[in-house]
């Protein structure tokens, strides 16, 4: 992105017009507006990059570190009943490691920029057996199933 705007910049010099310069670099031609802006107030290092958008983390990545290893450790490890990890669990353990209240509806940020991602828990019986389930799909289903005439 800086290196687009740093090409604008020539384009500006050219004496170019907002909607000529969006067509060469890709752009809308309200963003070539707002640099050209930016350029006659603060000269080139008005269009420098400003780092990343949004607010900063409230975790130091040694923090971060933490709460990865310990949602791979895993739900029970952590003190639950089940091996499931909601997203209010893993905001109390936010909390209780690390100090840091968050709310449960904005942990998933957090999760997916550390890498993780939502997974559904399949619902299957303790019971289940799995031989007597792949025996019945290959014999039993094959013979009630209807085949064409």
């Amino acid at each position: 992105m800086a290196r687009r705007r740093l090409r604008a910049v020539k384009l500006f010099k050219q004496k170019l017009s907002n909607s000529e310069i969006a067509r060469r670099l890709g752009v809308h031609r309200q963003s070539v507006g707002v640099w050209r802006g930016k350029w006659e107030r603060h000269g080139g290092p008005g269009l420098a990059s400003q780092g990343p958008a949004g607010p900063k983390s409230r975790l130091t990545p040694a923090q971060e570190e933490l709460i990865t290893q310990k949602v791979l450790a895993g739900a029970v490890a952590a003190g639950h009943p089940t091996e499931v990890w909601t997203l209010p669990r893993i905001a109390r353990l936010i909390q209780d490691e690390c100090g840091v209240k968050y709310h449960p509806g904005h942990v998933w940020h957090l999760l997916d920029r550390l890498g993780f991602s939502c997974q559904q828990p399949s619902r299957r019986a303790i019971e289940r057996n799995e031989p007597v389930i792949r025996r019945w799909g290959r014999y039993r289903w094959p013979a009630l199933k209807k085949s064409p005439a």
